[in-house]
């Protein structure tokens, strides 16, 4: 998985490549643990990625609830399979997903 970080203000973009599952979302948690420190909004761009495991939804979840009290987290260009994915476990109803 490949990880881009764009910060424009107190807006971090993480834009993910690849898979986000067991073996790569330990890299994401340690990315986001040392780039959050005053953010206040969070998005991250799923345009190229294609997977996503219960071990990524951990993750997102995780980063979810750190924004809480902010500007939140925002989800875009989330593909067909992951989003059904968040449909089937109930994500699409915590995460704001949008353009």
């Amino acid at each position: 998985m490949n990880i881009t970080k764009q910060i424009n203000g107190k807006e971090l973009t993480i834009a993910l490549e690849g898979k986000l599952d067991t073996t790569t979302a330990p890299e994401l948690e340690q990315e986001l643990e040392k780039s959050l420190d005053g953010v206040d909004k969070l998005v991250f761009d799923l345009k190229d990625m294609d997977y996503i495991s219960s071990a990524g939804l951990r993750v997102l979840l995780s980063a979810h609830k750190k924004m809480i009290g902010k500007n939140g987290m925002l989800l875009k260009n989330v593909c067909e399979e992951i989003m059904e994915i968040f449909e089937v476990t109930g994500f699409i109803d915590m995460f704001q997903v949008g353009e």
